[in-house]
């Protein structure tokens, strides 16, 4: 996986619900290792923290994050992060914001109940 479809990956398992339900699917499945999910998870549960201030890539960017976060504290979507994290075993992530070379202008693949999504990533 190249960086730029990791970071797009991390990001659908932070923002996209579908994504994240897969990827527990796996692991409860065992059909995905802990040592490859673990800073995948910890990347997705960044994008959950506060906004930087600085070394963002774009305003763009920082407004879509900031969109995503809102919505989807309607799924429990840091909750549910923590939990596989807690089950993967991960450590405390020990930063309090969102690191600025993750806030980048990735768009999401549409959320309904229509959408076929690939979940192969993985």
């Amino acid at each position: 996986m190249t960086a730029r479809e990791e970071l797009q990956y991390c990001y659908e398992l932070a923002f996209f619900p579908p994504m994240l339900n897969h990827l527990w699917q796996q692991i409860k499945r065992k059909e995905c290792g802990f040592v490859e999910v673990k800073p995948l998870l910890d990347k997705a549960l960044m994008l959950h923290l506060a906004l930087p201030e600085t070394g963002y890539a774009s305003q763009r960017a920082l407004q879509r994050l900031a969109i995503y976060q809102a919505k989807s504290r309607a799924f429990g979507m840091v909750t549910f992060l923590k939990n596989i994290r807690a089950v993967v075993g991960c450590k405390d992530i020990e930063c309090d914001t969102v690191p600025g070379n993750l806030v980048r202008d990735i768009g999401l693949p549409e959320f309904s109940r229509r959408t076929k999504i690939a979940f192969d990533r993985t």
